[in-house]
This record gives structure tokens, C-alpha cells and sequence, in this order.
């Protein structure tokens, strides 16, 4: 077997140019990195978001607003969503998720006054308008909540 004659390693097979391997491979000397300054040294480049020594721009804007971390985020459902279900029938958080009107249930699920409700239904949620309260028993139905909103100030169901 000659030199000539061996297959290609492809392991040992280089990506891109080799450069730094003298005057005559056009790569050399500098290794294409022109001349002095910070991109032709090893390590050498800015930071994301560097502007040259001017302000950065997430610097130079104002802050605004607050994130509220322990905030509470509720999944909504309207009072006329529960015309879907027969009369007498006992609704929670199961079977909202089954008729696809609960996605995803987050924080809990809050019942809201929009629209209208004909049937008498006993429905589970986590909180509850006191308008949406007073449709659903209007109709003839029950809301169990764990927490009532009033008009103008926030009260327990046990009160």
C-alpha cells in the first residue's frame, strides 16, 4: 500500500479553513484577522448589547410597572356557558374540563354574570361574582364557593 493509496479519514477530516500555517497558504501571519485591536485577540469581543461605550438602550429606557409574583390568576366562565349542562345536574372543575370550557385550571375558576341561565344547575368553583350567584339561583340553582366577591367589598361564603 502506498501513501497515494490510502482511503479518507473521516474522523480526522477538518471543517472550514486552516488558518496561521504560513505566508504561503494566503492564511497566514495574522490568520485572517486583519491587524491589531480587540477582535484580533484570542477572547476578545463585546458583551450582548454593547454599543461602544454609549448607554445601552435596556440602560437608557425607563423601568415601568410592577409584576406582582403572588398574584392570583383565575380560569373565567360565564354564566350562559352552563346551558351546555342538563337541568339538576352538578357541575365542578372535572367536568368543565371535559366539555372543554376549562382549559387549563391555573390559580382556580372564577364564575362571572355574562349572559343569561334557564337551567337549574349546581355548580363548584373556586370564586364567584355575586351577580353570577344571584342568576344561577334565580334559575333555580346552587353555587358552592370557596370565596364570594360582593358589589363593594369581598366577604367569605360561610357569612
Amino acid at each position: 500500500m502506498k501513501l497515494n493509496e490510502l482511503p479518507k479519514n473521516p474522523a480526522g477530516a477538518r471543517d472550514g479553513k486552516r488558518v496561521g500555517r504560513g505566508i504561503g497558504s494566503g492564511h497566514g501571519k495574522t490568520s485572517c484577522r486583519g491587524q491589531k485591536g480587540q477582535k484580533a485577540r484570542s477572547g476578545g469581543y463585546h458583551k450582548v448589547g454593547f454599543e461602544g461605550g454609549q448607554m445601552p438602550l435596556q440602560r437608557r429606557l425607563p423601568k415601568r410597572g410592577f409584576k406582582n409574583p403572588f398574584r392570583k390568576v383565575y380560569t373565567l366562565v360565564n354564566v350562559q356557558d352552563l346551558e351546555i349542562f342538563d337541568a339538576g345536574s352538578r357541575i365542578g372543575i372535572e367536568e368543565l374540563k371535559a366539555t372543554g370550557l376549562v382549559g387549563r385550571e391555573r390559580d382556580g375558576v372564577k364564575l362571572l354574570a355574562q349572559g343569561e341561565i334557564t337551567r337549574a344547575v349546581t355548580i363548584e368553583v373556586d370564586r364567584a361574582s355575586a351577580s353570577a350567584i344571584e342568576k344561577v339561583r334565580a334559575a333555580g340553582g346552587e353555587v358552592i364557593v370557596k370565596f364570594v366577591e360582593s358589589e363593594d367589598s369581598a366577604q367569605t361564603a360561610g357569612e
